[in-house]
């Protein structure tokens, strides 16, 4: 007879495990799965090419981010990363994925950029090496692939690591145009998060309700000659940390569920 839930990380371990094997693809065993996605550079996915988040580089154009520390979560081949660091940023980057790492250094290298490149799990790293303060956190489809359960782990993220008046850039699936739009119960009973959840602006912003709401939009259609990534498929949103802390200390303070490559 097992009794073995005592701690809040002992129920998050059991909720992970009712998704098995799907969340192979967002926990520390997915890595082969997304070095199997990174593994042919010629695929059409439309976030291999070297091209930074049209909103992102709106905020930085616009005055609303300025350069300061910056943590890219699920960096995949570090499109943000570069960008950011060409903008004068001290860049962290993280991704599950040693292919997706591999391939991010080497354009770093290519372009002069100092960025440090981190291969693991996100949310165990930003409890230690990657504890931050950080002035702005990007998210360009990490959010999305983490099933309900899991934002817990996220805020927890957002308050060890996000320095007051620090920045969340997000882009994740937008309801009505990609995305599950299945109530959260019904991610349980079915144990699978269907290729990632979607959200509208409601959820987004009761989610994320102890941050100031900055921007929320749904991002802008790219041609495929522009130089700026854009699909009008994922919501871009801008929350900023106030000076004071309010509540996100509430949430779980050591959560073990990982980010991997953006997915969109």
């Amino acid at each position: 007879m097992d009794r073995n839930i005592r701690t809040v990380d002992d129920v998050m371990r059991l909720l992970d495990g009712l998704f098995a094997p799907e969340t192979d693809r967002w926990t520390a065993d997915g890595a082969s799965w997304w070095d199997g996605f990174y593994a042919d550079r010629s695929k059409p996915v439309p976030f291999f090419v070297a091209k930074p988040d049209e909103h992102l580089v709106s905020y930085l154009d616009r005055g609303l981010v300025t350069p300061g520390r910056a943590l890219d979560l699920g960096c995949g081949p570090g499109r943000n990363a570069l960008h950011l660091a060409s903008r004068g940023f001290t860049v962290d980057a993280v991704d599950l994925s040693p292919t997706a790492i591999a391939w991010a250094a080497e354009r770093a290298r290519e372009a002069g950029a100092g960025i440090r490149f981190h291969c693991g799990d996100a949310f165990a790293l930003t409890a230690g090496e990657l504890a931050g303060p950080y002035d702005l956190i990007c998210d360009s489809g990490c959010f999305h692939h983490l099933p309900p359960h899991r934002r817990v782990s996220y805020l927890a993220l957002l308050e060890r690591a996000l320095a007051p008046g620090g920045h969340l850039a997000l882009s994740c699936f937008a309801a009505g145009a990609m995305g599950s739009e299945l109530p959260d119960a019904a991610f349980y009973r079915q144990a699978a998060l269907h290729g990632g959840l979607a959200y509208t602006p409601e959820s987004l912003r009761w989610i994320f309700s102890e941050l100031t709401e900055i921007e929320l939009r749904r991002m802008h259609d790219e041609p495929s000659d522009s130089p700026l990534f854009g699909e009008p498929f994922l919501w871009a949103a801008l929350f900023r940390r106030v000076t004071e802390r309010r509540g996100l200390r509430a949430h779980s303070a050591r959560p073990a569920a990982r980010c991997q490559s953006p997915q969109r």
